[in-house]
């Protein structure tokens, strides 16, 4: 991956919202996801800039991005879509769910769509098995998902993304 090269005001950014939370280490996973809901991921470079201001190792940074699954270093899409794969889910098709959010947006997992409107990744559960399959499209839930559904869905946000075209034309 490309080193990205972090604008001055970036940099200032990552700092002030390091110094909310005193610049203490212990409050590593708050500053992680106040950033990440700034900039929509956390490349290495934003982690060396946290590292840094909390007077940490950028690997102690770098594990507790890779571990959590909330976390990503990939950009994700305005409406990033993440299929649940714990076993109750996976038992009740969400493979094939996935392969049709694939199929339909033509991104692989990891990737995000051309217009930078959709990304496609898993989780390990979002907790709410009796809903099996689950996906979640940023913060909305949809439960009992079928391969049948998956146009739907991804046409609600479509909707949501013409009008809000149609409101600034």
């Amino acid at each position: 991956m490309p080193e990205i090269k972090l604008a001055e005001n970036t940099v200032q950014l990552i700092k002030d919202v390091c110094a909310e939370f005193e610049n203490k280490e212990s409050e590593l996973i708050n500053v992680l996801h106040k950033v990440q809901g700034k900039f929509g991921y956390l490349p290495a470079e934003v982690q060396e800039v946290i590292a840094k201001e909390l007077k940490m190792g950028v690997a102690k940074v770098y594990g507790v991005v890779t571990f959590y699954s909330f976390f990503t270093m990939i950009p994700q899409g305005e409406f990033p879509i993440s299929i649940c794969m714990g076993t109750a889910c996976y038992v009740r098709g969400a493979e094939q769910v996935l392969a049709e959010f694939k199929r339909q947006l033509k991104v692989e997992v990891g990737e995000s769509t051309d217009d930078g409107k959709f990304s496609i990744n898993c989780l390990r559960c979002v907790g709410a098995c009796g809903l099996a399959p689950v996906v979640t499209v940023g913060e909305k839930v949809f439960g009992r998902v079928a391969p049948n559904q998956v146009k739907k869905i991804i046409a609600e946000y479509r909707d949501e993304i013409n009008n809000e075209e149609a409101k600034t034309a």
